[in-house]
């Protein structure tokens, strides 16, 4: 709320006779430095600092109604000091007034909504790309106890102005949300602005993206719904799958439903695009958990593309030769139902065989491996405690990845990582048979992988 300056509050700047002849005087009132300009016979006040980079702005230039750093030449209109170049920022002006001969300013800057400042700076930031905005708009929000509202500002910018859909850059803002529960308060606003600098890094020179309308329609029935977004995908009719799951979403079916619609999908084929397309779903539900479900109609169809799109790693030879690992999972994937249902009468809550599991998975061939895993189902396992078990394994390929490999090769060990936690996250938000499947592929990644550790990095030692 803007306050009506007072006698007690104002701070005398000089009289009017100097500050005119001087042209400008910097004054310190309340830890500020205010700089006040006589400008063709108007008096303004602004912050001394640059807002750009700090520069006094005393020692700048005032012309027709613009002040001018002269450090990066960034300009400010005198009487309001918003900049008009907006790399700068917008600069504090202060209430000025003459009295008696004398000028006197209010150390309280005009400009009272700071929310509704960082908020507008942070999208001018998104669309220019302007790291600096962008970083004082996350601390800006951040000392106003608004991090989820740079969450929101900065996912709904990213699915609307980038047509191909989901980007890595909204992935990095995801990972940054989950994380900053363990991390430092004073740590959380740099997690936060990585995340916002890559999604207006992913939208750079993209086309925005234009919404299809849900059906409009009384059909409620989710494995309807859930059948024709598969097949939509299987025939890579993009815009089908996506009118599809909107208007799942814009119905209201139940959320689990809409979940296994995606993460079936994803599994239908064989480790979609390197294992980018689930793990790309999954993050959009875990965004969906820090800016709210009322943007599912929005976040959740930008997956589709990338769905569409992706590259079925059945086509490709390494998953084919020199072991057919394509037609040892379809054999698997057929027997998995009947698995299931055998286990689910026996389920095994204490199962603690993870390392085991993992041991089987990153040293053992793979028609064993899968064998092995498919008599866990059967006899109990949880699915999830499994999903778990091929992360960890997951995991341990990344921690014995020796140095003597390409940097190149890292993005192996890492695509196989992510897709097998996203499995595990994914069984545990919307279980299903369908989405088991991706347990068993996640497996024979993580076995593609094993020349990888050859030499095995030695398991690092705490230090100290």
């Amino acid at each position: 709320m803007t306050t009506t300056p007072t006698q007690d509050t104002l701070v005398r700047a000089g009289s009017l006779e100097e500050i005119a002849r001087d042209g400008m005087k910097v004054v310190a009132a309340e830890g500020r430095t205010i700089l006040v300009v006589h400008d063709e016979g108007r008096l303004y006040a602004l912050d001394n600092r640059c807002p750009h980079m700090g520069f006094p702005l005393s020692r700048g230039a005032v012309r027709d109604g613009i002040l001018t750093c002269h450090w990066h030449h960034a300009k400010f209109d005198l009487s309001g000091g918003c900049t008009l170049d907006p790399f700068a920022d917008d600069v504090p002006a202060f209430h000025v007034e003459t009295r008696d001969g004398d000028v006197y300013v209010d150390p309280q800057p005009i400009e009272s909504d700071r929310r509704a400042h960082w908020e507008a700076k942070l999208r001018e930031g998104l669309e220019g790309r302007l790291s600096l905005v962008l970083a004082k708009s996350v601390i800006g929000l951040n000392e106003l106890e608004a991090p989820t509202d740079v969450l929101r500002e900065a996912a709904l910018f990213g699915v609307r102005n980038r047509a191909p859909g989901w980007s890595s850059g909204l992935s990095i803002l995801t990972a940054m949300a989950n994380v900053l529960p363990v991390l430092h308060e004073d740590d959380r606003p740099l997690a936060v602005f990585h995340g916002v600098v890559h999604v207006g890094r992913s939208t750079a020179n993209q086309p925005p993206n234009f919404d299809l309308a849900p059906l409009e329609t009384e059909m409620r029935d989710p494995d309807r719904y859930i059948d024709w977004f598969r097949r939509f995908v299987e025939t890579r009719s993009t815009q089908a799958a996506e009118r599809t799951l909107r208007s799942a979403i814009h119905l209201d079916l139940p959320r689990t439903a809409i979940a296994e619609m995606l993460f079936a999908a994803c599994t239908d084929h064989l480790f979609l695009d390197t294992g980018h397309t689930l793990d790309f779903a999954n993050k959009a539900f875990e965004l969906l958990d820090h800016i709210g479900w009322e943007h599912a109609e929005e976040v959740l169809p930008s997956v589709v593309p990338s769905l569409t799109g992706a590259r079925r790693m059945e086509e490709s030879s390494s998953w084919r030769h020199p072991v057919d690992l394509a037609s040892l999972l379809a054999g698997v994937h057929a027997r998995l139902d009947d698995a299931i249902a055998a286990g689910s009468v026996r389920l095994d809550d204490d199962w603690r065989g993870h390392r085991d599991v993992a041991d089987q998975i990153l040293d053992g061939e793979p028609a064993e491996t899968l064998d092995r895993m498919l008599s866990l189902v059967r006899e109990g396992v949880p699915l999830e405690e499994l999903s778990a078990a091929v992360a960890y394994a997951a995991a341990r390929r990344a921690v014995h990845f020796h140095v003597s490999n390409e940097f190149g090769d890292w993005d192996t060990v890492h695509h196989s990582f992510t897709y097998a936690n996203a499995v595990d996250q994914a069984m545990r938000r919307a279980p299903s048979n369908l989405l088991a499947r991706g347990i068993f592929d996640g497996a024979m990644s993580v076995y593609l992988e094993r020349f990888l550790n050859v030499p095995r990095q030695p398991h690092p030692a705490p230090s100290g």
